[in-house]
């Protein structure tokens, strides 16, 4: 490999590895204001009453805490929300020292927190569901001793404390708190109380106490009835996701949605693993079949297939990576029942048709709820996914890659490298601006993905052709020659360039956002700890891989004869317009722009093999026009030499 090469190859493959962590935290303006409010709104309210003040030292360090919010807020990114919160700021001051009542001012503060995360986009919740056994021990070994061993705040150091420890069963007061606030309290520490940083521990360690001391103020039989209407389906906007649950406090929960919303919150900040990894997408995958299910007994067909594609997409596809490294038979039984289930929709078959697929799909998606919920991977599990999943999203833009370069090589046209190097890297840029926006901007929808994808292959796979057919064209002796004559020394076709740019983009970019993803899904099922450590070996591991094969592919190319060099180089590239072709007709079906007539055979769609009459007729009609084109060369040069 050229030394111009390596690093930028280095790049590639390291950039292949990015996903999402979650920082450790720093004392920053934006984390220190959010955390001072929280603590203003959630105190001062039991400062004043009917306008007196009832805690003389308590409504001193009110107005202390909300004299230094506007020089925290000057430390924040300038703009119209700044400007927002500085006025806000003003308000505040003003209301404590004109004793406001307390709702009045819980309202200012939790007004000026949601303005400074829209601004400063502050994380809020934590990447993966915490373990409360984990928080429940860090509880009794970091704050029994203050707040007592079941959190009322009668710990034996107690009596030493002024202000006293909270006791985190004061309905009341827990009430008008998140568990945000709590983790930032947690993280922070409170000036001038007993209450310190805990910066000692990880941000998970910090999440799993903060919903620990959390789920105290619930009585078992909320719990219980929590438990029953999320299981229900009930309520599923409230809390659609862990972000939601972090944020959200126990006396918000009841303004929205009563009593019901302060049960389901209760479950929910007892068992946050129903919202994280597998059962949150096997769950709304549910929802929707259920959804689609009731919409065709309507008689609205149109819109039953269009949510049982969502169902599959934006419900079992999220989970598909984690529930394949626990059982890999039923993500394709699932996938082959969901399609079924979607097929008979299409053909308008019978209700009891509909019904009894619908049942099939149902029981499934609980037999992989059993094995998702709760579940974590053990360190070796994660480290194998963790490469696979890296040699098996990496190999394909690997070998595109690697043929390419090996020919500019070959044919001394390093200059010409830089438009390979330029369609990689704007893939790559291309690739993360498209996860940020799905993160932060707008929710990309599966069948946006699916589309994306099977266009993306479906380009590729006509630009593979071109290009291997171009290779193929140089076998012959002549033409070699003539390419060299007419092109070493002069510039390459301006189409030629701008091919060799377009299939390294199109290469790379299927599979940086899909590596991105399936990360993240492994991410959700990793244990703390001593999983994350595994999880990045794995990734380290599937780089060095990575990069053996490169340096073998390329050094293995350059050694071959010259007609042996581009009959591999375009052979490599005829399989893999081939492999293309199925994971782009495969992708369309998903998405529900093609139908999928299932043929009983396995799947294997590491070489892009998928049991449909769709991509074996499609994947036949390449390989028809690849023999045609063949024998086509061949006979055109057969005729040049006679």
């Amino acid at each position: 490999m050229c030394s111009r090469c390596k690093p930028l190859v280095l790049l590639f493959l390291l950039s292949l590895t990015a996903f999402t962590v979650q920082a450790e935290p720093r004392k920053d303006p934006a984390a220190e204001l959010i955390h001072l409010l929280d603590y203003i709104g959630v105190d001062y309210p039991g400062t004043v009453q009917d306008g007196r003040v009832i805690n003389p030292d308590e409504y001193r360090e009110q107005m202390e805490f909300a004299q230094r919010v506007p020089a925290l807020i000057e430390q924040l990114p300038e703009g119209e929300l700044r400007l927002e919160l500085a006025a806000l700021g003003q308000e505040l001051i003003a209301a404590i020292g004109a004793k406001a009542p307390g709702g009045k001012v819980a309202g200012i503060t939790e007004r000026m927190q949601q303005k400074v995360i829209a601004l400063t986009g502050t994380a809020t919740a934590p990447r993966r569901p915490p373990s409360l056994a984990r928080g429940a021990a860090l509880y009794q070994a970091h704050c029994a001793a203050c707040h007592g061993a079941s959190g009322r705040g009668d710990g034996p150091a107690a009596r030493k404390l002024e202000p006293p420890p909270s006791n985190f069963h004061d309905r009341e007061r827990q009430f008008v708190r998140s568990l945000y606030g709590l983790y930032n309290t947690i993280t922070l520490g409170v000036n001038g109380t007993g209450m310190r940083a805990f910066t000692e521990l990880t941000s998970a360690e910090r999440w799993a106490l903060a919903f620990h001391v959390g789920s105290l103020p619930f009585t078992a039989e909320e719990i219980a009835r929590g438990k029953a209407l999320f299981e229900a389906g009930k309520l599923t906007d409230l809390i659609p996701n862990l972000g939601t649950l972090a944020r959200l406090t126990p006396a918000q929960a009841r303004q929205q949605a009563g009593e019901d919303g302060v049960a389901l919150l209760a479950y929910l900040r007892r068992h946050p693993e129903v919202l994280g990894g597998g059962a949150t997408g096997l769950n709304k995958a549910q929802v929707l079949l259920d959804k689609s299910l009731s919409a065709y007994e309507a008689g609205r067909v149109e819109d039953a297939y269009r949510i049982a594609v969502s169902a599959y997409l934006d419900g079992f596809e999220a989970v598909e990576a984690g529930l394949r490294n626990l059982d890999a038979k039923i993500v394709s039984e699932v996938e082959r029942t969901m399609s079924a289930y979607r097929a008979s929709i299409k053909a308008h078959a019978s209700l009891d048709e509909v019904r009894a697929r619908h049942a099939e799909v149902s029981q499934l998606l609980d037999e992989a709820r059993e094995l998702l919920t709760g579940t974590a991977l053990t360190p070796a599990m994660t480290f194998a996914s963790a490469l696979v999943i890296l040699l098996r999203e990496g190999l394909e833009a690997l070998l595109v890659l690697a043929a390419i370069i090996a020919l500019l090589i070959k044919a001394e046209r390093r200059d010409v490298l830089p438009w390979v190097h330029m369609g990689w890297v704007s893939a790559l840029l291309l690739g993360g601006v498209t996860w940020w926006f799905s993160q932060y901007v707008v929710t990309i929808s599966g069948a946006s993905r699916e589309v994306t994808e099977g266009v993306t292959a479906l380009l590729a796979t006509a630009i593979l052709l071109y290009v291997g057919f171009w290779l193929h064209s140089k076998t012959h002796a002549k033409s070699w020659q003539r390419f060299l004559q007419e092109k070493i020394h002069g510039a390459l076709q301006g189409r030629t360039l701008w091919a060799l740019t377009g299939i390294a983009f199109l290469a790379v970019y299927r599979e940086v956002f899909e590596t991105v993803l399936f990360l993240e899904a492994l991410n959700q099922q990793t244990s703390p700890g001593e999983g994350e450590r595994m999880l990045w070996w794995g990734l380290l591991a599937g780089v060095g891989l990575l990069l053996v094969l490169a340096w073998i592919l390329l050094k293995t190319s350059l050694r071959l004869p010259l007609r042996l060099f581009f009959n591999v180089n375009a052979f490599i590239l005829f399989i893999l317009a081939i492999v293309f072709t199925g994971h782009g007709i495969a992708a369309l079906q998903e998405a529900g722009y093609i139908d999928a007539r299932h043929l009983n055979l396995p799947t294997f769609d590491w070489v892009g093999f998928y049991p449909t009459v769709q991509t074996i007729l499609g994947q036949a009609l390449v390989i028809t026009l690849i023999a045609g084109l063949f024998f086509w060369e061949r006979y055109r040069n057969q005729h040049e030499t006679a």
